[in-house]
């Protein structure tokens, strides 16, 4: 199921740019980074993307908020839940397509774990 770094699929890789730009926008407006993240942001943004990487579903990942598989540590969930909260609003003027391909993800169909 889950794939070796570098060879996910396009909702991987649209999932990860999607979590880079809400991360510069929450950064941006919370801690000032204008043209990097700072060393908090950054380290949470590295932590989502390596999560995603290793995601059981890959392209057949729904939203976060409606997947049963928990990725995150609850307390890096917590700021990632922050992050969304704050950015996903303003995704749609700044980035309306990944808005756009986000509420189409979120309509998926939300694969169960095989557990055997």
């Amino acid at each position: 199921m889950a794939r070796n770094a570098g060879s996910t699929g396009p909702r991987i890789r649209r999932e990860q740019r999607t979590i880079a730009v809400m991360m510069r926008i929450y950064c941006c407006d919370h801690h000032g980074g204008r043209d990097a993240l700072c060393a908090s942001c950054s380290e949470l943004h590295e932590y989502a993307r390596r999560r995603l990487e290793i995601c059981p579903f890959q392209d057949a990942k729904p939203a976060c908020n409606r997947c049963e598989v928990h990725c995150y540590s609850a307390a890096r969930r917590d700021r990632v839940k922050a992050v969304m909260g704050y950015a996903g609003p303003r995704m749609l003027l700044r980035h309306p397509w990944l808005s756009l391909w986000h509420l189409i993800d979120a309509r998926r169909p939300v694969p169960r774990l095989d557990r055997r």
